[in-house]
């Protein structure tokens, strides 16, 4: 065994070295694939954890906005494409199947999704992708590298069968690798879109016995109101203020009416442009926030199911009463954005 894992000068072989870290990104990226497959709001454009949603987010600080928004129409088939190629890289990665092509797309994946969602992370190493992005390099350039893989054991079997054959033990085990490696490769794809589909099924079942048992939730909480802009801070904590008279000083937002209980509005920042969002979290109860997350920049949502505000893209949650940092990583909470209601029903950012 000691052979096999050392070289003649007793060094460890690189492949054995990158073993921990190949079996963990065919882990992840494979537990990350099946999740979103699993997960029937990834897909469901309403939802505030869609991919929808997050590419939707992203794309008012990506440097790749421009792509994003020709995207978006279809993001459902991008996200897609996201979870499918997450599951081939994981099952490459874990069986050793062409390593360096299964390492190549774990680069591509991180990189977008770099460009695409973390970009802004700040700082920039909290952001994953850009570490999985150079995790994977190492893979990339030395493939399986020897040690325990299908690529590893493909390539002894077609070295050993052209073994004493003169003038073709330099050509022949490429020759009798690919066809062999297609063919095993077509049966680990099968297997994985099996996987895949019957993951997809469980996932969508489990969601439509829980959807059965609580019921169905609603709206999920952006119905927006057109009005204009505004900029950070409520009244006092857990209320805003209603007015007597005439219109107060501001930035009309729109009727409050149009803003349920347990419900939210969009509406754009005025001086930033940022978009913001109003929750009426009990009657006549309106808390209003600049809706860009701190980490990445990307929009939030108010969940109405959980009554938290949410990042779609790296999960920060939010509380809706004070837009203090729930659960991370972002750093800082939401800016506030003073909301007063006047006598007339509407809302004013002040």
């Amino acid at each position: 065994m000691r052979q096999v894992v050392c070289d003649d000068s007793g060094k460890v072989r690189s492949g054995w070295a990158l073993m921990p870290l190949r079996l963990f990104l065919g882990v992840t990226f494979l537990y990350a694939g099946l999740q979103k497959l699993s997960n029937p709001d990834f897909f469901n454009s309403a939802s505030a954890t869609s991919i929808h949603a997050q590419m939707e987010g992203a794309i008012h600080t990506s440097p790749v906005h421009g792509l994003l928004s020709l995207l978006l129409p279809v993001a459902s088939a991008v996200g897609l494409v996201i979870a499918l190629g997450e599951v081939a890289v994981g099952v490459g990665a874990l069986l050793g199947l062409f390593t360096r092509i299964a390492a190549l797309g774990g680069v591509l994946l991180s990189l977008g999704l770099f460009l695409a969602i973390s970009f802004n992370a700040s700082p920039y190493f909290t952001g994953a992708d850009i570490v999985f992005l150079f995790a994977w390099t190492p893979l990339l350039i030395l493939g399986a590298a020897d040690a325990p893989a299908l690529d590893t054991w493909l390539a002894a079997a077609a070295s050993k069968a052209t073994s004493g054959r003169p003038g073709r033990a330099s050509r022949a085990p490429a020759g009798m690798t690919v066809p062999r490696r297609g063919v095993l490769a077509g049966m680990v794809a099968g297997g994985a879109v099996v996987l895949s589909g019957a993951t997809a099924l469980i996932g969508r079942a489990a969601n439509s016995t829980t959807t059965s048992a609580t019921g169905a939730t609603g709206a999920s909480g952006a119905s927006g109101s057109s009005g204009t802009p505004t900029t950070t801070s409520t009244t006092a904590p857990g209320t805003s203020t209603t007015l007597s008279g005439p219109a107060p000083k501001g930035t009309k937002l729109g009727p409050a009416s149009e803003v349920p209980v347990n419900g939210s509005a969009t509406f754009t920042v005025p001086g930033s442009g940022d978009p913001g969002l109003v929750i009426q979290t009990a009657a006549d109860t309106f808390h209003a926030f600049d809706a860009v997350c701190p980490h990445a920049g990307c929009t939030v949502s108010y969940l109405p199911s959980s009554k938290v505000i949410i990042c779609p893209c790296h999960g920060s949650e939010f509380s809706p009463d004070t837009g203090a940092v729930l659960t991370g990583p972002s750093p800082t909470g939401l800016a506030r954005v003073q909301v007063i209601k006047g006598a007339n029903g509407d809302l004013y950012a002040v």
